[in-house]
């Protein structure tokens, strides 16, 4: 009998430092700035017009309680084209859309100005950097069967 005492109260102590550990609402992940979609594949044929390319894009999503600068981030693939956002603040809980064609700079949606496209339509790698070169958040995709990916 002392002995399922024991066991008992083992499995009741083990449940309880659990509890313990688990994260409270206040030591929850604050969010991050990560790349969210990329727009691989532009619908229909590539030809290179300006639609076609406005139509090629990644997305970047801000899932923390603040504001975030990204000024002087980048953007690459794999080839190294290079996407750097000049002055630019990406609000709290909102997401940006940076597209290959050129356009009109909005809060919303940023433009690189390319008269060719950056992103593969098999495979490539896209890379979110702070101004320093650190790494923020990669994102690969491998398929030709699907025009996006989900990062």
């Amino acid at each position: 009998m002392l002995h399922t005492r024991s066991i008992a109260a083992a499995a009741v102590a083990a449940c309880l430092g659990g509890l313990v550990l688990m994260p409270t609402q206040s030591q929850a992940a604050p969010g991050s700035v990560h790349l969210y979609k990329i727009y691989y594949d532009s619908p229909g044929s590539d030809t290179r017009t300006n639609t076609s390319l406005t139509n090629e894009w990644v997305q970047i999503r801000n899932t923390t309680a603040a504001a975030v600068s990204l000024t002087g981030w980048t953007l690459v693939d794999a080839a190294n084209h290079r996407y750097v956002f000049g002055a630019y603040t990406l609000g709290k809980g909102k997401t940006v859309t940076i597209r290959t064609g050129k356009g009109t700079n909005t809060a919303t949606n940023r433009y690189q100005g390319r008269a060719a496209y950056v992103w593969n339509n098999d495979r490539d790698t896209a890379t979110l950097k702070r101004s320093t070169g650190a790494i923020v958040d990669t994102c690969a995709y491998n398929s030709t069967k699907v025009d996006y990916k989900m990062c």
